[in-house]
């Protein structure tokens, strides 16, 4: 497996630390709501919802409103419907992109990535012609705080883990996507905080493109853009960089 770039395991630290709150409260209430709509209002039988959930605690959400978007999911209160869908194409120096999306305006949605994308030197492509580089994978981030990693080890590989990471300060635990509600199971068990737990795209075929100084920038500032945007879920790339 390729893993995770530098710049996946950076973005991760970066949107806890820098995100604004309301832009990351916007994001989060989105997929606790289509999590709940797709998988019932269960967390110990929803792993979608459960990961939803560790990223609004995370973020220090509020109860009542983590509670509020698994009712309108359900049903129980009157909500916005969303659609979900994913939009592939290319950066600068023909880096791959492949986004998430969950909205509830298609057409709004793809003229502002286009707009963004045509502002940054992007273009859209057609179906699938990068998504054969990704492969959906649980991610789960954990501070190295949190517990020691001969231990943490064992008890993900335990629960069904593929892999596992030290990425800087946080360990990087992958998971096939069916396993991930274990590994979270299991994590929550034992009372081990979660930075990030997402369902996402990860690249397993093809080399990534390695980029330094001001052509590394522009993709760095293409792709916080799209994952700026509201309705951006998930952003994935083949875009690593070289430290100068």
């Amino acid at each position: 497996m390729s893993g995770h770039s530098k710049w996946a395991s950076i973005k991760h630290k970066k949107g806890a630390n820098d995100a604004k709150r309301g832009q990351v409260f916007t994001k989060v209430i989105k997929e606790i709501t289509v999590a709940a709509r797709m998988g019932g209002g269960d967390i110990n039988a929803n792993a979608r919802l459960r990961a939803a959930i560790e990223r609004a605690k995370a973020s220090n959400m509020p109860r009542d409103t983590m509670e509020r978007a698994i009712k309108k999911g359900t049903g129980e209160l009157e909500g916005v419907s969303y659609e979900e869908f994913s939009y592939e194409g290319y950066g600068p120096e023909g880096v791959a992109i492949i986004m998430d999306i969950t909205t509830d305006n298609k057409n709004r949605t793809a003229a502002e990535i286009r707009k963004i994308l045509s502002r940054k030197n992007g273009s859209l492509g057609s179906s699938n012609c990068v998504a054969w580089m990704f492969e959906k994978k649980g991610v789960i981030n954990i501070d190295e705080k949190a517990i020691g990693e001969d231990a943490l080890m064992e008890l993900v590989l335990e629960a069904g883990a593929e892999d596992m990471s030290k990425e800087g300060d946080s360990y990087e635990v992958i998971t096939a996507p069916d396993a991930f509600s274990a590994v979270l199971a299991a994590l929550g068990d034992k009372k081990i905080p979660v930075e990030n737990a997402e369902v996402t795209r990860i690249q397993t075929s093809g080399e990534p493109v390695r980029l330094t100084g001001d052509k590394a920038r522009q993709v760095m500032d293409l792709l916080e853009s799209l994952e700026e945007h509201d309705d951006v879920t998930s952003v994935s790339s083949n875009f690593d960089f070289n430290e100068e």
